[in-house]
C-alpha cells in the first residue's frame, strides 16, 4: 500500500492571520513538504497542474525534478497532468526526462482537470474533453512504447517518423493513473489499458466512490488484465489532526470555511459526515481510512490533500509528523486480511521486472542523423 500526500497548489489567505503567501513562498513550501513527507516515511508526493489563479503549479515536472534532486526514496507523481490540453508529445518527453533525473521514481496521473477556461486558453474545445482524453492518451502510449511513430488523429497535427526524446528509462514508461471523480469513460479507459484508476473522492460520499471503483474493477477484468479485485486502485482523502479531537475541530474550522475546494458551502460537520474529510484525533483518522477497504476492496494507493486553504507551512509539517506517527499502524491495518494475489502498486523496478519476464524489455539505440534534415544517413 502506497501512502502519500498531494497538493492542489492553491494560494489562499490564512483566515486566522490575514497573511497571503506569495507564489515564491508556496513554491518553496511545496519542496519542504515533499522532503518532510520522505522524512516521516511516506511513499509518494504529488502535485497538480493549474494555469489559473489562485493556483501556482503550472509546471509540475519542473517542481518534481527539483524535488528529485533533494530526495532519495520518495516516489514523485502528479495530481493531475492535463491530458486534454497538453500536447501528448510534450508529456511524453517531459516525463521521460523526469524519469531519468529521478532514477525511475516517477509515475503520472492523467485527468481532464476542473477548470473550464483552460480549454480555450490552449486552443481546445471543452465539449470534446472526453474525446481529447481518449485520443491524446492513445498517442502518448505509442510515443512511449514505439521508437518511431507515424500517427494521424482528429485533434492534433499528424506525426511522421517521429521519435520522442529521451526514450523512457530502461525502455519502460512511467506507470499511469487515470484520475476521475465522476466520469465513467475515464474509468473505462483505465480498465481498457490495464492502468491504475485514482478516484479523488474528497468531495464525494463513499457510495459514489464505491460505484466508480467497482465499475473500473469489472471492466478491468472484462479486458483480461486479471481478476476484478486485482485492479490497481487509488483513493484521495483529507484530514486535520491534533492529539485532542476538539482542538482539531476548533483549529481547522476557519480554514475549512474559506477553502477554495469546498469552502463557503456546507458546514464542516455536514461535510465530514458525507465525505472522507476527517477532523479529529490521529486514532479517528486511522479508523476512518482503514475502513475504506470495506467499501472499495483492497487498494494500492491512499493520497491525502495536505496543504491548502491557507494552512501555514508550520501547521502542514506538524500534520505530516502526526501522519508519520500513525503510519506503521496504518500500514499494518491495510495489510491485515489482504489476499496474496492482490498486487502492490506498480513501481519502476516492478515494471522493469515484469517487462523482462514477458520478454518485452528492449534497449533503445540512437542512430546518427543529419542535423539539418533530421534523417539518418542510412535512409534512402
Amino acid at each position: 500500500m502506497q501512502v502519500g500526500v498531494f497538493s492542489v497548489s492553491d494560494i489562499t489567505t490564512d483566515p486566522t492571520t490575514g497573511h497571503t503567501p506569495s507564489e515564491h513562498e508556496r513554491i518553496k513550501a511545496s519542496v519542504a513538504i515533499a522532503k518532510k513527507a520522505e522524512e516521516v516515511g511516506l511513499d509518494f508526493y504529488a502535485i497538480g497542474e493549474h494555469h489559473n489563479e489562485p493556483f501556482f503549479s503550472s509546471s509540475p515536472t519542473t517542481t518534481l525534478g527539483y524535488i528529485a534532486a533533494q530526495t532519495d526514496t520518495l516516489l514523485l507523481s502528479t495530481a493531475t497532468t492535463l491530458i486534454t490540453t497538453n500536447d501528448p508529445v510534450k508529456i511524453a518527453e517531459d516525463f521521460a526526462m523526469l524519469q531519468h533525473l529521478a532514477d525511475g521514481r516517477v509515475d503520472i496521473m492523467l485527468g481532464r482537470g476542473n477548470t473550464g477556461p483552460v480549454y480555450p486558453w490552449f486552443g481546445k474545445d471543452i465539449r470534446a474533453g472526453v474525446a481529447l482524453a481518449v485520443e491524446n492518451y492513445a498517442l502518448l502510449r505509442r510515443l512511449w512504447t514505439e521508437d518511431v511513430v507515424d500517427w494521424q488523429g482528429k485533434y492534433r497535427t499528424p506525426l511522421q517518423g517521429f521519435t520522442s526524446t529521451p526514450r523512457p528509462l530502461d525502455g519502460v514508461a512511467p506507470f499511469v493513473w487515470h484520475g476521475s471523480i465522476r466520469t465513467p469513460e475515464i474509468a473505462e479507459q483505465a480498465a481498457y489499458y490495464g492502468d491504475g484508476f485514482f478516484h479523488n473522492n474528497i468531495f464525494w460520499n463513499i457510495e459514489h466512490t464505491a460505484q466508480m471503483v467497482n465499475l473500473y474493477r469489472r471492466r478491468y477484468e472484462h479486458y483480461g488484465h486479471g481478476q476484478a479485485d486485482q485492479a490497481i486502485v487509488g483513493l484521495g482523502g483529507q484530514f486535520f489532526m491534533r492529539k485532542n479531537s476538539q482542538d482539531a475541530v476548533n483549529e481547522f474550522r476557519p480554514y475549512f470555511d474559506v477553502a477554495p475546494v469546498y469552502g463557503h458551502g456546507p458546514s464542516m460537520e455536514d461535510f465530514t459526515e458525507v465525505t472522507p474529510l476527517t477532523v479529529g484525533s490521529p486514532q479517528q483518522v486511522l479508523e476512518r481510512y482503514l475502513g475504506m477497504v470495506e467499501h472499495v476492496g483492497h487498494y494500492q494507493r491512499q493520497g491525502f490533500l495536505i496543504d491548502h486553504a491557507g494552512l501555514p507551512l508550520k501547521t502542514v509539517l506538524e500534520q505530516l509528523d502526526l501522519l508519520g506517527e500513525i503510519l506503521p499502524e496504518m500500514r499494518k491495518g491495510y495489510a491485515e486480511g489482504r489476499p496474496a494475489h492482490i498486487p502492490e502498486a506498480p513501481t519502476h523496478a516492478t515494471l522493469v521486472e515484469k517487462a523482462r519476464a514477458a520478454g518485452t524489455l528492449t534497449e533503445h539505440s540512437t542512430v546518427g542523423v543529419d542535423d539539418v534534415t533530421g534523417q539518418s544517413p542510412y535512409e534512402n
